[in-house]
């Protein structure tokens, strides 16, 4: 919680997962800043995992929070970024 408290964008992420690379990739593209989190490098990334997996219902990576909001995994962010919502949820738009 403290995590996603401290920066606008977080994505917990596993290095090798080629759906966290392409969520990641749409932040680059945007411009915009993004604290990521990689489970598979953390030493407690599998006690993350579970406990992320209570609070979101989302067991899988990546699990994205914008603005301390769960916004949920890869198809829901690029579905936001596509219908606008995650750019008015970064301020990007008006």
């Amino acid at each position: 919680a403290a995590t996603v408290a401290a920066h606008p964008v977080v994505v917990y992420s596993k290095s090798r997962c080629g759906y966290s690379a392409r969520t990641k990739s749409l932040f680059d593209s945007l411009g915009v800043e993004y604290h990521a989190v990689e489970l598979d490098k953390a030493a407690d990334g599998a006690a993350m995992q579970t406990a992320l997996a209570r609070l979101t219902k989302q067991r899988t990576v990546p699990n994205v929070f914008v603005r301390g909001s769960h916004l949920g995994g890869n198809d829901a962010t690029q579905a936001a970024a596509l219908s606008g919502e995650l750019q008015k949820m970064l301020g990007l738009t008006s």
